[in-house]
Order: C-alpha cells, then structure tokens, then sequence
C-alpha cells in the first residue's frame, strides 16, 4: 500500500496523539509506523534505523528496557523523538 505524503503525515500525528493520550504504547506505535508508513521488514527497518534486529524486537513487544537513544534512532524516520507529555488525569 502505497502512501500520499498528506496521508503519511495524518498516521503520523494520528500515532502521535495516541501515544500522547495512552491509547497506545510505544511498541505498538513502532510497528504501526514501520508497517503502514514505511513499509518494511523488521530486518529492513533496524538496518536502516542502525539498531539490532533484537533491540527493535523488543522494542515494538514492548519488552527489554531500550536506550533512549534506541526509541529516538526508529522514531527519527518519521520526524519524531521522545518526549514529555502531560498524562490525563484519571477521575475516580
């Protein structure tokens, strides 16, 4: 499947804001992005991030405890990094 810009720009910030809001975690995010935007193999896309195919493994089933170095180098081909967001509070 074959992405506009335009469109690859909305999955993007659609996964920016459900990592941002908890919908998602960040392997979940990881996978849908090198899936639906890139377009890519596992081994493909840790080659191109220059990551083991073991940490990006981890990565996207959540396991290991990865680098921030490691989250930024499979986020940085989509123009985004970790960061600092303010969690919703949770009414009980």
């Amino acid at each position: 499947m074959t992405l506009t810009p335009e469109q690859r720009a909305k999955v993007i910030d659609d996964v920016q804001q459900w990592i941002a809001d908890g919908t998602w975690d960040m392997g979940t995010a990881v996978r849908h992005l090198r899936v639906t935007v890139a377009g890519l193999q596992q081994s493909q896309f840790a080659r191109m991030c220059k990551v083991s195919l073991r940490t990006l493994i981890q990565i996207e089933g959540g396991d290991g405890n990865p680098t921030l170095k490691s989250m930024n180098a499979v986020l940085r081909p989509f123009g985004l990094q970790v960061g600092v967001v303010r969690r919703q509070r949770q009414v009980i």
